[in-house]
């Protein structure tokens, strides 16, 4: 889903002109992305928590040429879903297993056929 489409659903769901929508979603980017450049970390309840964490130094591989690179340690945004988000997901994972699992048990064939009289 791109951020074209999150203001439509928006405007569309309060009534509003997509234009202001718009204005609206990019200051809540915006202010999240402050928050993490200050505290380095913001919790949003129901949600869940960014965090700007420090990544190691380490030593890695250029996959074309096969050499060893040092790879310098870098600031990189880190995402943990809440309680609710990751409930909300498992179900509709659940969902889908149980879907998917009904679409082969009606694709099998069925061996359910009477014994041979002897």
């Amino acid at each position: 889903m791109t951020k074209k489409e999150i203001v439509k659903q928006i405007a569309d769901r309060l009534g509003q002109p997509q234009l202001k929508t718009k204005e609206i979603v990019q200051l809540t980017f915006d202010a999240i992305i402050d928050t993490l450049l200050e505290t380095k970390r913001i919790e949003l309840r129901n949600f869940g928590v960014f965090e700007v964490k420090e990544r190691r130094a380490r030593r890695a591989r250029n996959p074309r040429t096969g050499q060893q690179v040092d790879v310098p340690p870098k600031l990189v945004v880190t995402f943990k879903p809440g309680k609710e988000m990751e409930e909300r997901v498992q179900h509709l994972a659940n969902l889908k297993m149980a879907a998917q699992a009904k679409a082969q048990a009606a694709q099998a064939p069925q061996t359910n056929k009477p014994a041979a009289a002897v």
